[in-house]
């Protein structure tokens, strides 16, 4: 509906990015919901509390450790969180 509540919007709800609201994005393959505007920090801390030892790609492009907390997650956004292993 629109917002005088007849007929349909005129664009689909899903493509609405609202503050607060969740969105979809892919971290090591799995799908998770996040909120909206959430860092690329946010999506770290999802997979494990360790800082050091880890690396982090979106979208297939590495993001440095100082741009993680400035780093914005958008909509369908893959991530890979890679973490070292010591050991042979």
């Amino acid at each position: 509906m629109n917002e005088g509540g007849t007929g349909p919007a005129p664009w689909p709800m899903a493509w609405v990015s609202r503050p607060g609201t969740a969105m979809k994005v892919t971290i090591n393959g799995v799908p998770h919901d996040l909120p909206a505007g959430a860092s690329v920090a946010r999506a770290v801390q999802q997979l494990t509390p360790a800082v050091a030892g880890v690396a982090v790609a979106l979208n297939d492009e590495v993001v440095r450790r100082g741009a993680w907390e400035s780093t914005t997650l958008a909509e369908d956004d893959r991530v890979e969180v890679l973490t070292a292993v010591q050991g042979g």
